[in-house]
């Protein structure tokens, strides 16, 4: 009757190993980073698409609902007579009449001359946005790096705001470039023959305005873009995943909820307890409670921070025109100091003639958040479905408690 043999590794054996471990490790962050890239990208498109297809559902003229980073049908707008002469809503001003009327005067070319940059543009800071988030949370929250569909224990608020927050800074930086054009874009420019396309125009007035112009004003969209979107990402993230946790073990900790919700009656945990499954609506619910509260959050840090910046733009524009007309040569830190007191005292006037800051910062809120609600609420949902749906499989994750354990597929 021999005897078991123990198995010897020798040393070489052991380092083949260790390398085999090291070299899929490597393939898995490889493989983690694109997942976060295509997630970025996906819920960027759905955001930029979404927003056009919730004007069907409300009623209204397309120009009232919320508008991407670079509205991609500014120019087709333009050239549109009902929507120039404020025709009442029809389905000539709603996005497919306005590609219908632009595509029947200009062809076919117009859709890759004039809507696919502005389009492009928009899912590339959204994909930079999203992109950016998961690979920050990540550095800040290990199981947020694994991308897991599930992820236990959820990240705190304070390293979701953190990821948010930087993320929105990159953001701002990459679409410095985007925010100078779409502040300097005049229809007539193109109407007038100076650029034949959208390609034209931002590539000849990149090279016209410079670094300088690029960035002129830019620290309002660092701002804007970090507060806005560290809160908002906090919040989806606070409401989808810590208070689901929440209210699930609250819920069927009630008896009458637990009797109903166990899976079987001779289903047992390893400890011995019963198993509860919660109903499959209850996740998706929160999901969208998520996106909904983390719109109205972010609203509240972007609307009066928009307005502002608005107002800024329209100075520097003008100190730029005086600087040419008097053939001067400023130096910029002191022609962003001046844009600063110049705009600083033009809200004043708004705010005195308005009643007060708050009245006038946040006039017209309420319609304003209500247009970005239904698209940006879809778009975080996609985000996070996808996200799932390119996850790693995990285990079931159970919330033990007093003689009974939950279980969340």
């Amino acid at each position: 009757m021999g005897k078991p043999s123990d198995k010897i590794t020798s040393p070489s054996s052991s380092t083949q190993v260790a390398c085999t471990d090291v070299q899929n490790s490597s393939r898995d962050q490889k493989r983690d980073s694109r997942k976060n890239a295509a997630t970025g990208a996906s819920a960027a498109g759905v955001r930029a698409v979404g927003s056009q297809m919730i004007a069907f559902y409300f009623r209204a003229p397309a120009k009232a609902f919320f508008r991407t980073r670079v509205d991609y049908l500014a120019f087709a707008r333009a050239i549109n007579p009902r929507v120039q002469a404020n025709a009442s809503w029809s389905w000539r001003t709603s996005t497919p009449g306005l590609l219908t009327y632009a595509i029947r005067v200009y062809g076919w070319s117009f859709i890759p001359n004039q809507i696919l940059p502005p389009m492009l543009a928009n899912i590339g800071v959204g994909a930079v946005l999203y992109t950016s988030y998961l690979q920050i949370l990540g550095s800040l929250h290990h199981p947020s790096s694994q991308s897991l569909k599930r992820v236990y224990p959820p990240p705190p608020a304070f390293h979701t705001f953190i990821a948010g927050f930087s993320a929105g800074a990159v953001q701002s930086i990459v679409a410095a470039p985007i925010d100078a054009l779409q502040v300097r874009f005049r229809t007539s420019d193109i109407l007038d023959g100076k650029y034949k396309n959208m390609w034209q125009y931002g590539r000849k007035k990149l090279v016209e305005i410079g670094p300088r112009g690029v960035f002129a004003g830019w620290e309002l969209s660092l701002v804007k873009d970090s507060l806005s979107c560290g809160i908002f990402f906090a919040t989806f993230e606070y409401v989808k995943a810590q208070s689901y946790y929440a209210f699930v073990a609250k819920y069927y900790g009630r008896f009458d909820a637990y009797k109903r919700s166990v899976v079987a009656p001779n289903a047992k945990s390893d400890n011995g307890f019963p198993i509860i499954k919660p109903h499959y609506a209850i996740e998706p619910t929160f999901l969208m409670l998520a996106g909904i509260t983390a719109s109205i959050a972010q609203q509240v840090v972007l609307h009066p921070i928009t307005l502002v910046q608005a107002i800024h733009y329209e100075t520097l524009a003008r100190l730029q025109k005086q600087a040419v007309s008097n053939e001067s040569n400023p130096q910029p830190l002191r022609t962003s100091y001046t844009g600063y007191q110049k705009t600083y005292q033009r809200c004043l006037t708004f705010a005195r003639r308005f009643g007060g800051w708050r009245r006038w910062l946040y006039r017209g809120f309420l319609l304003n958040t209500i247009k970005q609600v239904p698209s940006t609420s879809a778009g975080l949902v996609i985000f996070e479905l996808v996200r799932r749906r390119y996850g790693s499989e995990v285990e079931a994750v159970r919330i033990e408690k007093d003689g009974y354990d939950i279980l969340l597929t």
